[in-house]
């Protein structure tokens, strides 16, 4: 074999060198909105302690049957693979406003014995969010205040610092209770505070004081240098796994308090939560799209917005299709009252394959994906 001249040899090893970053560079490291993960659905939720429950059958059987469900803590779901909640929070900026909540003067009327208390002593006295589904009527929760709820995931990720994302979905509660007119008891409803810019500066200010800033992803993270979240996202500006794993990242339930939370703050800049947006505003990078079809769901995702959608409907867990198209969508959030290990009484329940707690998402996965391990 003849022998090189130095100068040729420098120009293979140039060459190769080459090659090697080429080859690097073409592997596409994956980002968050090219995962797939499961979510429940009112995560926090309990139920009716046993008065309340009869009461309720008595009383209002339809809205008992639409609210008598529950799900195990936060803890459990998140050792079982969930990775994202979504709690329902309600403004409490003096404390007391649901200490007291109407079903238990209802209850000691029907002279039915009394129910344990909705929180631990104090709790509902004091400043600060609270947690719950219907004020007056629905009020307990797996975890309460707020901040509980959010120490509650936080010290799960601690302990588990390299889990994907955990993605926290808020619907802020403000609207009067409407109760059926021809109930036969008396009821009167607090009402609950509204959700003004400076609430929502108080609701930023509790989760980072539970979360320091460096274990969030915010929307100041995804915008980069872009000019609005829109453009960051359409041109693939969300964070890389590697970089997201060990976090959480705080999503916006309803559209209707957007343009609140957006007030002094345009494109969601110094922001914690990400807008259920609309696509092509300066704030989109999250959709809530629950009942999109598989194909509207699979246009946003490969837009580069990051979609939540729901697999189904309480009460309505027998149409076994809705699951499979849904995650075929690539909507990255598929969120069920039914996850792995929480079956209802057919056996339904949804799941990524090999009960895994994250799957490369099948529509805008990296050509090389392989999340290791798969958590």
């Amino acid at each position: 074999m003849p022998t090189l001249h130095p100068f040729h040899r420098a120009a293979v090893l140039v060459s190769l060198l080459v090659l090697a970053v080429s080859a690097r560079s073409a592997e596409q490291p994956v980002r968050i909105n090219q995962i797939q993960v499961i979510g429940t659905h009112n995560s926090y939720h309990v139920g009716f302690a046993p008065a309340a429950a009869g009461l309720m059958k008595q009383f209002a059987p339809k809205v008992f049957a639409g609210l008598d469900y529950s799900h195990p803590p936060l803890t459990q779901q998140l050792d079982d693979g969930v990775r994202q909640f979504e709690l329902d929070v309600y403004a409490d900026s003096k404390g007391g406003l649901y200490a007291h909540p109407a079903i238990t003067g209802l209850i000691a009327g029907a002279g039915l014995p009394s129910d344990p208390p909705i929180a631990a002593p104090g709790v509902m006295d004091k400043p600060g969010f609270k947690v719950m589904h219907v004020q007056d009527i629905d009020q307990r929760s797996r975890c309460q205040p707020f901040a509980a709820c959010l120490t509650e995931i936080r010290q799960w990720s601690k302990a588990h610092p390299d889990h994907v994302p955990v993605f926290v979905l808020i619907e802020t509660k403000q609207s009067p209770l409407e109760l059926p007119t021809d109930l036969p008891v008396q009821f009167k409803s607090v009402t609950p505070e509204s959700f003004t810019p400076a609430v929502f500066d108080a609701l930023d200010a509790e989760i980072t004081s539970v979360f320091p800033r460096n274990e969030i992803i915010t929307p100041d993270d995804v915008r980069g240098s872009h000019a609005t979240l829109d453009a960051a996202v359409r041109h693939g500006s969300w964070p890389t796994l590697a970089d997201a794993r060990g976090k959480v990242m705080f999503l916006m339930d309803q559209k209707s308090v957007g343009q609140i939370y957006l007030k002094g703050h345009p494109s969601l800049s110094g922001r914690i939560l990400f807008t259920n947006a609309t696509p092509g505003q300066s704030d989109a990078a999250f959709v809530e799209c629950n009942g999109c079809s598989a194909e509207k769901n699979a246009s946003l995702v490969k837009q580069g917005y990051l979609v939540r959608t729901r697999t189904d409907e309480p009460g309505n867990s027998k149409d076994r299709s809705r699951p499979n198209a849904m995650l075929a969508s690539g909507a990255q959030i598929l969120s069920t009252d039914y996850p792995a290990g929480e079956p209802d009484a057919d056996g339904y329940e949804v799941g990524l394959p090999n009960a895994a707690a994250v799957r490369c998402n099948p529509v805008n996965k990296p050509m090389e994906c392989d999340i290791q391990p798969a958590r």
